[in-house]
């Protein structure tokens, strides 16, 4: 058996992850309640207006409950599933038109496009937050809006990619295999945005803050390394198993080609 061992090398700085200490879950996943907390400490929201989707129940890994339930700011939350929509209609059932809620899947055009909902539900077009989280088609989102600028966004990727793959999926709602961190960090560039802060899963975008450096900010949670011998055998390391499936694979489940065919053609 060949030796095999994965060995990270983390180039994480402190003085690039200042927003580290402040993470912290009220119905967040991964303590970005508290993140979002302490910019707004720093930077004030403007029009404490926020938008998310999917939203699920409003509370379930929520990055906006706590603003919309306990800080009372306004906002918009987004919920394709019709069956979650009605528990993200009893968590507001007192909101009233402080809050608006849409039973709809977010679209790359026509009338359902995120720029379309934010004009019919009349949000500023500079408002303070924006939460993206549909496990798929969140880089395009993101990527599709032209006439809105959110202060912040928050949105998450795939925490196998390394950050030095740059990946997006087809830009179809039935597919669900995300983006990398790269590939937010790279279009977020394009929008004038820079990264600022992350958690396992999600990462944080704001005007006018310079992180230049992604090894700096994140080390990714689950990474997986593959490269193959010169005969077309592949090796896998790092973690080989599917997270979402919790599916534990072996080096044969990665293989190309059959064993006969894996011979050093020199």
């Amino acid at each position: 058996m060949p030796v095999l061992e994965y060995r990270p090398r983390s180039r994480l700085k402190p003085q690039s992850r200042i927003f580290e200490a402040y993470r912290r879950n009220v119905t967040s996943q991964g303590g970005e309640d508290g993140i979002i907390e302490r910019f707004f400490n720093l930077i004030p929201p403007v029009h404490r207006y926020c938008v998310e989707f999917g939203a699920w129940d409003g509370k379930l890994y929520s990055n906006t409950w706590t603003l919309l339930h306990n800080q009372r700011w306004s906002g918009m939350l987004i919920e394709g599933s019709e069956e979650r929509f009605h528990d993200l209609q009893a968590s507001y059932a007192g909101a009233g038109s402080r809050v608006r809620l849409e039973n709809c899947y977010v679209t790359l055009d026509g009338a359902n496009r995120l720029d379309a909902l934010l004009a019919r539900a009349g949000a500023p077009a500079d408002f303070d937050l924006l939460s993206i989280d549909i496990d798929g088609n969140d880089w395009h989102v993101w990527q599709s809006l032209q006439q809105f600028r959110p202060r912040v966004v928050v949105i998450e990727f795939n925490p196998t990619i390394e950050n030095d793959v740059l990946f997006v999926q087809d830009p179809d709602p039935a597919i669900h295999q995300g983006c990398s961190l790269l590939s937010l960090a790279d279009l977020s560039r394009q929008k004038g945005y820079q990264l600022f802060a992350t958690t396992d899963f999600n990462a944080f975008f704001v005007d006018g803050r310079l992180y230049p450096q992604l090894d700096a900010l994140y080390q990714p949670l689950w990474p997986v390394k593959l490269f193959h011998g010169y005969d077309g055998t592949f090796f896998a390391v790092g973690t080989t198993r599917l997270i979402w499936h919790n599916t534990v694979l072996t080096q044969e489940d990665y293989q190309v080609l059959p064993v006969h065919m894996r011979v050093f053609p020199g």
